[in-house]
C-alpha cells in the first residue's frame, strides 16, 4: 500500500477491544495490518469496562491484559498497553486515540484499527462526530467487499464531512485523516465461540495460543 509523505517517526496502529478472550482471529488480523500499512507497532489495548457491550462475562481488565501479554510474546512489533489498567470510568475511543495523541511521542502517525461490524456501531459512540478529526482509521473487512457502499454507514449528520476518493478506495475526512477498507483474512473464530466451548468443556486448541489456553485453564476461567 503506497502511503502519502509524512514527519518523521513509528507508524503506529491502535487495536482496542475486549478480547475476552484474546484468539488467533485478532492475531492475524494485527499482523496482517501492520504488514500492509508498514506499521512499526501495534498497539493493542484491553478495554477495561466496555460501554456498548453487556458485561456479564467479562473477564477482569488484569486477567484480559495477561492474556494478551502472553498472546503477543515473541513479536516485537506487538505491544499492549496499560493505561486501561489504571483508567477510572468506561473506555470510550475519543479517550483512547487522544492519550496516545498526547503521550506516545514516538508516533508520527497514528492509525485506529477496527472491525467492519464496529465500524458500523459509530453512530452510538461518543463523541463520535470527532473522532474522525484525529487520526486515521483502517477498517478490517473480507476481501473483495463492496467499499464505496460502506459510505453509506457513516451517519447522517457527518455525511457532509466525508468524500469517496476512488482512486485509494478511501474516505476522506474534511481533517484531510481517512478512512481505509483493508480486506484481510478473516479466521472465523470469535471469543464468544471459545468461551463457550470452555464452558462445555470441549478443546479450544488453534483458536487461541497455547499459553493463553494454559492460563485459561490455570486461572479456571469461563467455566460455571
Amino acid at each position: 500500500m503506497i502511503m502519502a509523505a509524512e514527519k518523521q517517526g513509528e507508524r503506529v496502529g491502535l487495536l482496542g477491544g475486549t478480547f475476552n478472550p484474546v484468539h488467533m482471529g485478532h492475531l492475524r488480523g494485527a499482523e496482517e495490518i501492520r504488514e500492509l500499512f508498514q506499521l512499526d507497532r501495534v498497539i493493542f489495548i484491553p478495554a477495561k469496562l466496555p460501554p456498548h457491550k453487556v458485561r456479564a462475562g467479562v473477564m477482569p481488565i488484569l486477567h484480559r491484559f495477561n492474556m494478551v501479554e502472553l498472546a503477543i510474546r515473541g513479536n516485537h512489533h506487538f505491544t499492549c498497553s496499560e493505561m486501561e489498567l489504571k483508567r477510572k470510568g468506561k473506555s470510550y475511543t475519543v479517550h483512547t486515540i487522544n492519550h496516545f495523541l498526547r503521550h506516545d511521542e514516538k508516533a508520527a502517525h497514528i492509525f485506529f484499527i477496527l472491525g467492519v461490524d464496529a465500524f458500523r456501531e459509530m453512530k452510538i459512540w461518543k463523541d463520535h462526530e470527532k473522532v474522525f478529526s484525529l487520526c486515521d482509521w483502517i477498517v478490517m473487512d473480507r476481501p473483495g467487499n463492496g467499499r464505496r457502499g460502506l459510505r453509506e454507514i457513516i451517519p447522517v449528520d457527518l455525511k457532509q464531512d466525508f468524500c469517496y476518493e476512488s482512486k485509494s478506495r478511501t474516505l476522506v475526512h474534511r481533517s484531510n485523516h481517512r478512512i481505509y477498507f483493508a480486506g484481510i483474512t478473516l479466521l472465523d473464530i470469535s471469543s464468544s465461540k471459545i468461551r463457550e466451548r470452555i464452558k462445555r468443556g470441549e478443546s479450544v486448541r488453534y483458536l487461541l495460543p497455547e499459553s493463553v489456553e494454559e492460563y485459561i485453564a490455570m486461572n479456571q476461567l469461563y467455566r460455571d
